[in-house]
Protein backbone atom coordinates (compact mmCIF):
# COMPACT_ATOMS: atom_id res chain seq x y z
CA UNK A 1 0.00 0.00 0.00
CA UNK A 2 1.08 3.57 -0.68
CA UNK A 3 0.40 6.73 1.23
CA UNK A 4 -2.41 9.28 0.97
CA UNK A 5 -2.05 13.07 0.95
CA UNK A 6 -5.28 15.07 1.33
CA UNK A 7 -5.10 18.83 0.78
CA UNK A 8 -8.10 20.91 1.78
CA UNK A 9 -8.70 24.23 0.03
CA UNK A 10 -11.48 25.71 2.13
CA UNK A 11 -14.27 27.09 -0.04
CA UNK A 12 -12.51 26.56 -3.39
CA UNK A 13 -15.16 27.27 -6.03
CA UNK A 14 -15.36 24.73 -8.92
CA UNK A 15 -16.20 27.30 -11.60
CA UNK A 16 -13.17 29.42 -10.70
CA UNK A 17 -10.90 26.38 -10.56
CA UNK A 18 -12.09 25.23 -13.99
CA UNK A 19 -11.76 28.73 -15.47
CA UNK A 20 -8.23 29.27 -14.22
CA UNK A 21 -7.07 25.76 -15.06
CA UNK A 22 -8.22 26.40 -18.64
CA UNK A 23 -6.31 29.69 -18.75
CA UNK A 24 -3.12 28.07 -17.47
CA UNK A 25 -3.08 29.84 -14.10
CA UNK A 26 -3.44 26.63 -12.04
CA UNK A 27 -0.94 24.22 -13.60
CA UNK A 28 -0.62 21.91 -10.61
CA UNK A 29 -4.34 21.31 -10.24
CA UNK A 30 -4.51 20.80 -14.00
CA UNK A 31 -1.68 18.26 -13.70
CA UNK A 32 -3.57 16.48 -10.93
CA UNK A 33 -6.71 16.32 -13.07
CA UNK A 34 -4.70 14.92 -15.98
CA UNK A 35 -3.24 12.24 -13.69
CA UNK A 36 -6.64 11.21 -12.35
CA UNK A 37 -9.94 12.99 -12.06
CA UNK A 38 -11.78 16.17 -11.03
CA UNK A 39 -15.33 15.96 -9.70
CA UNK A 40 -17.93 18.28 -8.27
CA UNK A 41 -18.45 17.45 -4.60
CA UNK A 42 -21.71 17.96 -2.68
CA UNK A 43 -21.35 19.67 0.71
CA UNK A 44 -23.56 19.55 3.78
CA UNK A 45 -26.75 21.60 4.09
CA UNK A 46 -26.10 24.31 4.91
CA UNK A 47 -22.50 24.37 3.59
CA UNK A 48 -20.88 25.53 6.84
CA UNK A 49 -17.26 24.75 7.67
CA UNK A 50 -17.54 22.90 11.00
CA UNK A 51 -20.16 20.33 9.90
CA UNK A 52 -18.73 20.08 6.37
CA UNK A 53 -15.15 19.27 7.36
CA UNK A 54 -16.38 16.91 10.07
CA UNK A 55 -18.49 15.05 7.50
CA UNK A 56 -15.45 14.92 5.20
CA UNK A 57 -13.23 13.22 7.79
CA UNK A 58 -15.88 10.90 9.29
CA UNK A 59 -17.84 9.80 6.22
CA UNK A 60 -21.19 10.42 7.95
CA UNK A 61 -23.78 13.20 8.05
CA UNK A 62 -24.12 15.69 10.94
CA UNK A 63 -26.98 13.70 12.42
CA UNK A 64 -24.48 10.96 13.17
CA UNK A 65 -21.34 12.92 14.01
CA UNK A 66 -23.24 15.57 15.98
CA UNK A 67 -21.41 18.72 14.78
CA UNK A 68 -23.70 21.37 13.27
CA UNK A 69 -21.91 24.61 14.14
CA UNK A 70 -19.17 25.96 16.41
CA UNK A 71 -21.83 26.61 19.08
CA UNK A 72 -24.96 24.83 20.19
CA UNK A 73 -27.82 25.68 22.51
CA UNK A 74 -27.47 24.78 26.16
CA UNK A 75 -30.07 22.27 27.21
CA UNK A 76 -32.95 23.97 28.99
CA UNK A 77 -31.59 27.49 28.47
CA UNK A 78 -31.74 30.38 26.04
CA UNK A 79 -27.98 30.37 25.75
CA UNK A 80 -25.11 28.82 23.83
CA UNK A 81 -22.04 26.75 24.57
CA UNK A 82 -18.94 26.42 22.42
CA UNK A 83 -18.51 23.08 20.66
CA UNK A 84 -15.10 21.43 20.35
CA UNK A 85 -13.69 18.33 18.70
CA UNK A 86 -14.57 16.10 21.65
CA UNK A 87 -18.26 16.62 20.82
CA UNK A 88 -17.79 14.66 17.59
CA UNK A 89 -19.66 11.35 17.91
CA UNK A 90 -18.01 9.45 15.04
CA UNK A 91 -14.33 8.60 14.52
CA UNK A 92 -12.27 10.71 12.16
CA UNK A 93 -10.06 9.14 9.55
CA UNK A 94 -6.96 9.70 11.70
CA UNK A 95 -8.53 7.80 14.62
CA UNK A 96 -9.23 4.77 12.42
CA UNK A 97 -5.80 4.83 10.82
CA UNK A 98 -3.99 5.32 14.14
CA UNK A 99 -5.86 2.35 15.59
CA UNK A 100 -4.72 0.28 12.57
CA UNK A 101 -1.09 1.20 13.20
CA UNK A 102 -0.79 3.77 10.41
CA UNK A 103 1.12 6.98 11.07
CA UNK A 104 -0.82 10.20 10.49
CA UNK A 105 -0.15 13.90 10.22
CA UNK A 106 -3.07 16.34 10.52
CA UNK A 107 -2.63 20.06 10.07
CA UNK A 108 -5.23 22.83 10.32
CA UNK A 109 -8.52 20.91 9.94
CA UNK A 110 -11.43 23.03 11.32
CA UNK A 111 -13.34 21.57 14.25
CA UNK A 112 -10.45 19.51 15.66
CA UNK A 113 -9.57 21.52 18.78
CA UNK A 114 -8.44 20.27 21.27
CA UNK A 115 -5.99 17.92 19.51
CA UNK A 116 -6.46 14.19 19.98
CA UNK A 117 -3.75 11.67 20.73
CA UNK A 118 -2.84 10.01 17.43
CA UNK A 119 -0.12 7.79 16.05
CA UNK A 120 1.76 10.76 14.63
CA UNK A 121 0.91 14.41 15.15
CA UNK A 122 -2.07 16.74 14.93
CA UNK A 123 -2.24 20.54 14.81
CA UNK A 124 -5.84 21.65 15.35
CA UNK A 125 -7.69 24.03 13.08
CA UNK A 126 -9.57 27.08 14.30
CA UNK A 127 -11.78 26.54 17.36
CA UNK A 128 -14.01 29.52 16.52
CA UNK A 129 -14.40 31.65 13.37
CA UNK A 130 -12.18 34.40 14.72
CA UNK A 131 -9.19 32.39 15.93
CA UNK A 132 -6.11 34.06 14.46
CA UNK A 133 -3.24 31.71 15.34
CA UNK A 134 -2.30 28.58 17.26
CA UNK A 135 -0.64 28.18 20.63
CA UNK A 136 0.75 25.08 22.34
CA UNK A 137 -2.71 23.85 23.26
CA UNK A 138 -3.42 23.25 19.54
CA UNK A 139 -0.60 20.70 19.10
CA UNK A 140 -0.12 16.98 19.84
CA UNK A 141 2.49 16.01 20.80
CA UNK A 142 3.55 19.30 22.34
CA UNK A 143 7.17 18.98 21.16
CA UNK A 144 5.98 19.53 17.59
CA UNK A 145 4.94 23.08 18.48
CA UNK A 146 8.32 24.67 17.74
CA UNK A 147 8.04 23.44 14.14
CA UNK A 148 4.51 24.73 13.59
CA UNK A 149 4.31 27.85 15.78
CA UNK A 150 3.97 30.11 12.73
CA UNK A 151 0.70 28.47 11.67
CA UNK A 152 -2.10 31.03 11.62
CA UNK A 153 -5.60 31.58 10.30
CA UNK A 154 -6.84 35.08 9.40
CA UNK A 155 -4.35 37.35 11.16
CA UNK A 156 -6.63 40.36 11.05
CA UNK A 157 -10.10 41.45 12.11
CA UNK A 158 -12.81 40.85 9.50
CA UNK A 159 -15.62 42.96 10.89
CA UNK A 160 -14.78 46.62 10.31
CA UNK A 161 -13.78 46.97 6.64
CA UNK A 162 -12.38 50.43 5.98
CA UNK A 163 -9.81 52.28 3.92
CA UNK A 164 -6.65 50.24 3.35
CA UNK A 165 -8.14 47.05 4.77
CA UNK A 166 -8.18 45.05 1.53
CA UNK A 167 -4.55 45.79 0.64
CA UNK A 168 -3.52 44.75 4.14
CA UNK A 169 -5.66 41.60 4.11
CA UNK A 170 -4.49 40.42 0.68
CA UNK A 171 -0.84 40.78 1.63
CA UNK A 172 -1.35 38.85 4.85
CA UNK A 173 -3.25 36.06 3.09
CA UNK A 174 -0.44 35.54 0.58
CA UNK A 175 2.16 35.60 3.33
CA UNK A 176 0.16 33.06 5.34
CA UNK A 177 0.24 30.62 2.42
CA UNK A 178 4.02 31.05 2.17
CA UNK A 179 4.43 30.11 5.83
CA UNK A 180 1.96 27.24 5.70
CA UNK A 181 3.59 25.70 2.66
CA UNK A 182 6.99 25.83 4.38
CA UNK A 183 5.60 24.30 7.59
CA UNK A 184 3.73 21.51 5.79
CA UNK A 185 6.69 20.58 3.59
CA UNK A 186 8.97 20.56 6.64
CA UNK A 187 6.59 18.21 8.49
CA UNK A 188 6.51 15.97 5.42
CA UNK A 189 10.18 15.29 5.96
CA UNK A 190 10.08 15.14 9.76
CA UNK A 191 9.18 11.46 10.00
CA UNK A 192 7.44 8.69 8.01
CA UNK A 193 3.67 8.94 7.53
CA UNK A 194 0.89 6.99 5.81
CA UNK A 195 -1.78 9.70 5.81
CA UNK A 196 -1.22 13.44 5.78
CA UNK A 197 -4.00 16.03 5.73
CA UNK A 198 -3.64 19.78 5.60
CA UNK A 199 -6.35 22.44 5.21
CA UNK A 200 -5.56 25.90 3.82
CA UNK A 201 -8.29 28.46 4.52
CA UNK A 202 -7.17 31.45 2.44
CA UNK A 203 -9.42 30.57 -0.51
CA UNK A 204 -12.42 30.95 1.81
CA UNK A 205 -11.34 34.24 3.38
CA UNK A 206 -10.46 35.94 0.11
CA UNK A 207 -13.78 34.97 -1.49
CA UNK A 208 -15.79 36.29 1.46
CA UNK A 209 -14.26 39.76 1.23
CA UNK A 210 -13.08 40.26 -2.37
CA UNK A 211 -15.95 38.85 -4.45
CA UNK A 212 -17.37 42.29 -5.21
CA UNK A 213 -14.07 43.25 -6.89
CA UNK A 214 -13.73 39.95 -8.75
CA UNK A 215 -17.22 39.86 -10.27
CA UNK A 216 -18.09 42.77 -12.61
CA UNK A 217 -21.75 41.70 -12.64
CA UNK A 218 -22.12 41.81 -8.86
CA UNK A 219 -24.73 44.36 -7.73
CA UNK A 220 -22.14 45.40 -5.13
CA UNK A 221 -19.25 45.63 -7.62
CA UNK A 222 -16.41 48.06 -7.01
CA UNK A 223 -13.21 48.52 -8.96
CA UNK A 224 -9.83 47.60 -7.53
CA UNK A 225 -8.38 44.24 -6.42
CA UNK A 226 -9.99 42.53 -9.43
CA UNK A 227 -7.29 39.83 -9.42
CA UNK A 228 -7.14 39.24 -5.65
CA UNK A 229 -9.06 35.95 -5.63
CA UNK A 230 -7.08 34.70 -8.61
CA UNK A 231 -3.78 35.62 -6.94
CA UNK A 232 -4.70 33.60 -3.85
CA UNK A 233 -5.81 30.62 -5.97
CA UNK A 234 -2.55 30.81 -7.97
CA UNK A 235 -0.51 30.82 -4.76
CA UNK A 236 -2.51 27.91 -3.37
CA UNK A 237 -1.95 26.00 -6.60
CA UNK A 238 1.79 26.47 -6.12
CA UNK A 239 1.47 25.12 -2.57
CA UNK A 240 -0.39 22.07 -3.93
CA UNK A 241 2.47 21.51 -6.37
CA UNK A 242 5.10 21.81 -3.64
CA UNK A 243 3.27 19.29 -1.45
CA UNK A 244 2.78 16.87 -4.33
CA UNK A 245 6.47 17.05 -5.22
CA UNK A 246 7.53 16.62 -1.61
CA UNK A 247 5.32 13.56 -1.19
CA UNK A 248 6.98 11.25 -3.69
CA UNK A 249 5.72 8.84 -6.31
CA UNK A 250 3.98 6.40 -3.94
CA UNK A 251 1.53 9.04 -2.71
CA UNK A 252 -2.10 9.17 -3.82
CA UNK A 253 -3.12 12.83 -3.77
CA UNK A 254 -6.56 14.28 -3.12
CA UNK A 255 -7.56 17.95 -3.11
CA UNK A 256 -10.95 18.77 -1.59
CA UNK A 257 -13.03 21.87 -0.86
CA UNK A 258 -15.70 21.69 1.81
CA UNK A 259 -18.05 23.91 -0.21
CA UNK A 260 -18.03 26.34 -3.09
CA UNK A 261 -18.59 30.10 -3.35
CA UNK A 262 -20.73 32.70 -5.04
CA UNK A 263 -21.51 36.37 -4.81
CA UNK A 264 -23.81 38.15 -2.37
CA UNK A 265 -26.35 40.68 -3.55
CA UNK A 266 -27.94 43.63 -1.81
CA UNK A 267 -30.92 41.83 -0.23
CA UNK A 268 -31.00 41.40 3.56
CA UNK A 269 -33.30 39.00 5.40
CA UNK A 270 -34.19 39.60 9.07
CA UNK A 271 -35.84 36.35 10.12
CA UNK A 272 -36.97 37.44 13.56
CA UNK A 273 -38.69 40.47 12.07
CA UNK A 274 -40.55 38.14 9.69
CA UNK A 275 -41.57 35.90 12.59
CA UNK A 276 -42.78 38.95 14.50
CA UNK A 277 -44.79 40.18 11.51
CA UNK A 278 -46.53 36.79 11.28
CA UNK A 279 -47.35 36.51 14.97
CA UNK A 280 -44.75 33.88 15.86
CA UNK A 281 -42.47 36.15 17.90
CA UNK A 282 -42.82 39.19 20.13
CA UNK A 283 -39.99 41.60 20.91
CA UNK A 284 -39.57 42.88 24.44
CA UNK A 285 -37.02 45.64 23.87
CA UNK A 286 -33.83 46.54 22.08
CA UNK A 287 -31.71 43.67 23.42
CA UNK A 288 -28.19 43.79 24.79
CA UNK A 289 -25.97 44.27 21.73
CA UNK A 290 -25.90 48.09 21.89
CA UNK A 291 -24.41 48.08 25.39
CA UNK A 292 -21.85 45.53 24.29
CA UNK A 293 -20.83 47.59 21.25
CA UNK A 294 -20.37 50.66 23.41
CA UNK A 295 -18.30 48.69 25.92
CA UNK A 296 -16.10 47.26 23.18
CA UNK A 297 -15.58 50.63 21.58
CA UNK A 298 -14.53 52.12 24.92
CA UNK A 299 -12.15 49.28 25.84
CA UNK A 300 -8.62 49.30 24.39
CA UNK A 301 -7.81 46.03 22.65
CA UNK A 302 -4.86 45.28 24.92
CA UNK A 303 -7.09 45.49 28.02
CA UNK A 304 -9.88 43.23 26.78
CA UNK A 305 -8.25 39.91 27.61
CA UNK A 306 -7.55 40.84 31.22
CA UNK A 307 -11.02 42.32 31.70
CA UNK A 308 -12.80 39.32 30.25
CA UNK A 309 -10.71 36.93 32.35
CA UNK A 310 -11.50 38.92 35.49
CA UNK A 311 -15.19 39.36 34.70
CA UNK A 312 -15.80 36.10 32.79
CA UNK A 313 -19.28 35.47 34.17
CA UNK A 314 -20.41 38.99 33.29
CA UNK A 315 -19.03 38.53 29.78
CA UNK A 316 -20.94 35.27 29.37
CA UNK A 317 -24.18 36.94 30.44
CA UNK A 318 -23.50 39.83 28.05
CA UNK A 319 -23.14 37.40 25.16
CA UNK A 320 -26.39 35.69 26.08
CA UNK A 321 -28.16 39.07 26.17
CA UNK A 322 -26.67 39.97 22.80
CA UNK A 323 -27.95 36.82 21.13
CA UNK A 324 -31.20 36.12 22.99
CA UNK A 325 -32.31 39.32 24.74
CA UNK A 326 -35.03 41.50 23.31
CA UNK A 327 -37.42 38.56 22.84
CA UNK A 328 -40.56 38.13 24.92
CA UNK A 329 -40.35 34.38 25.38
CA UNK A 330 -43.75 34.08 27.04
CA UNK A 331 -45.34 35.28 23.79
CA UNK A 332 -42.93 33.72 21.27
CA UNK A 333 -43.55 30.48 19.37
CA UNK A 334 -40.39 30.44 17.24
CA UNK A 335 -37.19 32.44 16.84
CA UNK A 336 -33.95 32.53 14.85
CA UNK A 337 -30.32 33.10 15.81
CA UNK A 338 -30.08 34.84 12.41
CA UNK A 339 -26.73 33.33 11.46
CA UNK A 340 -25.72 34.35 7.95
CA UNK A 341 -23.99 31.04 7.23
CA UNK A 342 -26.73 28.94 8.87
CA UNK A 343 -30.19 30.55 8.49
CA UNK A 344 -32.58 28.53 10.62
CA UNK A 345 -35.59 28.62 12.95
CA UNK A 346 -35.99 27.15 16.42
CA UNK A 347 -39.35 26.27 17.96
CA UNK A 348 -40.02 27.51 21.50
CA UNK A 349 -41.19 24.06 22.57
CA UNK A 350 -42.85 23.46 25.92
CA UNK A 351 -40.84 21.08 28.07
CA UNK A 352 -37.64 21.74 26.11
CA UNK A 353 -37.21 25.51 26.39
CA UNK A 354 -37.53 27.33 29.74
CA UNK A 355 -40.62 29.28 28.61
CA UNK A 356 -41.77 27.00 25.81
CA UNK A 357 -45.08 27.93 24.21
CA UNK A 358 -45.71 25.26 21.56
CA UNK A 359 -47.33 22.09 22.90
CA UNK A 360 -45.34 18.96 21.99
CA UNK A 361 -48.55 17.43 20.57
CA UNK A 362 -48.72 20.32 18.09
CA UNK A 363 -45.00 20.27 17.17
CA UNK A 364 -45.30 18.37 13.89
CA UNK A 365 -48.22 20.38 12.53
CA UNK A 366 -46.67 23.64 13.75
CA UNK A 367 -43.38 22.97 11.94
CA UNK A 368 -45.20 21.94 8.78
CA UNK A 369 -47.30 25.10 8.78
CA UNK A 370 -44.29 27.32 9.47
CA UNK A 371 -42.25 25.72 6.66
CA UNK A 372 -45.12 26.23 4.22
CA UNK A 373 -45.49 29.90 5.15
CA UNK A 374 -41.75 30.53 4.93
CA UNK A 375 -41.60 29.00 1.45
CA UNK A 376 -44.31 31.43 0.33
CA UNK A 377 -41.95 34.30 1.20
CA UNK A 378 -39.95 35.27 -1.87
CA UNK A 379 -36.49 35.44 -0.21
CA UNK A 380 -36.81 31.80 0.95
CA UNK A 381 -36.26 29.04 -1.60
CA UNK A 382 -36.71 26.08 0.74
CA UNK A 383 -37.57 25.37 4.38
CA UNK A 384 -36.54 21.91 5.58
CA UNK A 385 -37.52 20.07 8.70
CA UNK A 386 -34.26 18.90 10.24
CA UNK A 387 -35.29 15.25 9.83
CA UNK A 388 -35.43 15.78 6.07
CA UNK A 389 -31.72 16.70 5.96
CA UNK A 390 -30.12 14.69 8.74
CA UNK A 391 -30.49 11.21 10.17
CA UNK A 392 -28.92 9.56 13.14
CA UNK A 393 -28.95 9.78 16.94
CA UNK A 394 -27.89 13.44 17.13
CA UNK A 395 -30.44 15.12 14.86
CA UNK A 396 -31.90 16.83 17.93
CA UNK A 397 -28.78 19.03 18.12
CA UNK A 398 -29.84 20.78 14.89
CA UNK A 399 -32.29 23.71 14.66
CA UNK A 400 -35.87 22.59 14.05
CA UNK A 401 -36.08 24.21 10.60
CA UNK A 402 -33.21 24.94 8.21
CA UNK A 403 -33.64 27.51 5.46
CA UNK A 404 -32.21 27.77 1.99
CA UNK A 405 -32.39 31.41 0.94
CA UNK A 406 -33.28 32.13 -2.67
CA UNK A 407 -30.77 33.54 -5.14
CA UNK A 408 -31.63 36.82 -6.82
CA UNK A 409 -30.13 36.83 -10.32
CA UNK A 410 -27.59 34.33 -9.04
CA UNK A 411 -26.62 36.30 -5.92
CA UNK A 412 -27.27 35.39 -2.28
CA UNK A 413 -29.31 37.33 0.22
CA UNK A 414 -27.65 38.01 3.57
CA UNK A 415 -29.24 36.94 6.86
CA UNK A 416 -28.48 39.54 9.51
CA UNK A 417 -29.60 40.12 13.08
CA UNK A 418 -32.28 42.69 13.90
CA UNK A 419 -34.73 43.57 16.65
CA UNK A 420 -37.62 45.22 14.88
CA UNK A 421 -38.06 46.82 11.50
CA UNK A 422 -38.61 45.33 8.06
CA UNK A 423 -38.23 41.61 7.40
CA UNK A 424 -36.46 42.35 4.10
CA UNK A 425 -34.41 45.36 3.09
CA UNK A 426 -31.64 46.46 0.76
CA UNK A 427 -28.11 47.28 1.78
CA UNK A 428 -27.19 50.93 1.47
CA UNK A 429 -24.21 51.59 -0.79
CA UNK A 430 -22.00 52.34 2.21
CA UNK A 431 -22.70 48.78 3.45
CA UNK A 432 -21.51 47.05 0.27
CA UNK A 433 -18.03 46.25 1.59
CA UNK A 434 -19.66 44.10 4.26
CA UNK A 435 -17.71 42.27 6.95
CA UNK A 436 -18.51 39.53 9.42
CA UNK A 437 -22.08 39.92 10.67
CA UNK A 438 -22.47 42.79 8.19
CA UNK A 439 -23.16 40.78 5.05
CA UNK A 440 -19.91 39.63 3.46
CA UNK A 441 -19.57 40.01 -0.31
CA UNK A 442 -19.10 36.30 -1.03
CA UNK A 443 -21.25 33.48 0.37
CA UNK A 444 -20.86 29.71 0.61
CA UNK A 445 -22.41 27.49 -2.06
CA UNK A 446 -23.44 23.85 -1.83
CA UNK A 447 -20.98 22.37 -4.36
CA UNK A 448 -17.24 22.09 -3.87
CA UNK A 449 -14.55 20.30 -5.86
CA UNK A 450 -12.58 17.06 -5.47
CA UNK A 451 -9.37 16.09 -7.29
CA UNK A 452 -7.83 12.62 -7.13
CA UNK A 453 -4.54 11.53 -8.67
CA UNK A 454 -6.13 8.22 -9.73
CA UNK A 455 -8.89 7.73 -12.31
CA UNK A 456 -12.40 6.93 -11.13
CA UNK A 457 -15.60 5.88 -12.84
CA UNK A 458 -17.61 8.16 -10.55
CA UNK A 459 -19.30 11.17 -12.14
CA UNK A 460 -19.77 13.14 -8.94
CA UNK A 461 -18.86 12.95 -5.28
CA UNK A 462 -20.03 14.04 -1.86
CA UNK A 463 -18.07 14.79 1.28
CA UNK A 464 -19.10 11.47 2.81
CA UNK A 465 -17.08 9.66 0.10
CA UNK A 466 -13.70 11.09 1.11
CA UNK A 467 -12.98 9.04 4.26
CA UNK A 468 -13.99 5.64 2.78
CA UNK A 469 -11.88 6.41 -0.30
CA UNK A 470 -8.81 6.98 1.88
CA UNK A 471 -9.41 3.83 3.93
CA UNK A 472 -9.82 1.73 0.78
CA UNK A 473 -6.60 3.10 -0.70
CA UNK A 474 -4.68 2.33 2.48
CA UNK A 475 -6.24 -1.10 2.94
CA UNK A 476 -7.76 -0.34 6.34
CA UNK A 477 -11.18 -1.46 7.51
CA UNK A 478 -13.24 1.26 9.12
CA UNK A 479 -16.55 1.78 10.89
CA UNK A 480 -19.80 1.92 8.97
CA UNK A 481 -19.85 5.07 6.83
CA UNK A 482 -22.46 6.61 4.56
CA UNK A 483 -20.13 7.35 1.67
CA UNK A 484 -18.44 4.98 -0.75
CA UNK A 485 -14.89 4.64 -1.99
CA UNK A 486 -14.39 6.44 -5.29
CA UNK A 487 -11.30 4.47 -6.23
CA UNK A 488 -11.54 0.88 -5.00
CA UNK A 489 -14.23 -1.51 -3.73
CA UNK A 490 -15.19 -1.31 -0.10
CA UNK A 491 -13.04 -3.53 2.10
CA UNK A 492 -15.63 -4.31 4.77
CA UNK A 493 -16.60 -2.69 8.02
CA UNK A 494 -16.00 -3.12 11.72
CA UNK A 495 -18.11 -2.37 14.75
CA UNK A 496 -19.46 1.12 15.13
CA UNK A 497 -17.29 3.55 17.04
CA UNK A 498 -18.19 4.17 20.66
CA UNK A 499 -17.73 7.93 21.13
CA UNK A 500 -15.55 9.22 23.89
CA UNK A 501 -16.99 11.31 26.68
CA UNK A 502 -17.52 14.96 25.78
CA UNK A 503 -14.94 17.32 27.22
CA UNK A 504 -16.62 20.73 27.55
CA UNK A 505 -14.35 23.75 27.55
CA UNK A 506 -13.12 24.79 30.96
CA UNK A 507 -14.11 28.21 32.25
CA UNK A 508 -10.66 29.52 31.30
CA UNK A 509 -10.96 28.10 27.77
CA UNK A 510 -14.44 29.58 27.38
CA UNK A 511 -13.14 32.97 28.40
CA UNK A 512 -10.35 32.77 25.81
CA UNK A 513 -12.84 32.00 23.05
CA UNK A 514 -15.29 34.64 24.27
CA UNK A 515 -12.42 37.15 24.24
CA UNK A 516 -11.60 36.27 20.63
CA UNK A 517 -15.21 36.57 19.54
CA UNK A 518 -15.80 39.89 21.23
CA UNK A 519 -12.45 41.40 20.28
CA UNK A 520 -13.39 41.07 16.63
CA UNK A 521 -17.09 41.80 17.07
CA UNK A 522 -18.16 38.50 15.54
CA UNK A 523 -21.67 38.62 17.03
CA UNK A 524 -22.27 42.30 16.42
Amino acid sequence: MGRFLLIGLDGAEPSLVELWMASGHLPNLARLRQMGTCLHCASTVPPASFPAWTTCVTGVNPGRHGIFDFTELKSGEYGIRFVNGSYRKAPAIWNVLSHAGKRVGVLGVPGTYPPEEVNGFIVSGFDSPVTTHIDRSFVYPREVYEEVCGWSFAEFQETHIGRGWHAMALGKLLNQIDRKEAIACRLFRREPWDFFMVVLGESDTVAHHFWLFHDPNSPRHRSGFEDAIQRVYVRLDAAVGALMDAGGEDVIVGVISDHGFGGAGTGVVHLNNWLAEHGYLKFSGTGGSLAKRVALAATPTLWRGALFRRFGNLAARAESRSRFAGIDWAHTLAWSEELNYFPSIRVNLRGREPQGQVDPQDYESFCGRLCAELEEWEPVQKAWRREALYHGPHVDRAPDIILGLALENGYSHSCLRSRGGHAFRRLASQEYLGGKERGMTGHHRETGVLFLSRPTAAKEARLEDVAPTILACLGVQGPTMEGSSLLEPERGTVHLHQPAEERPYSLAQQRVIEERLRALGYFE
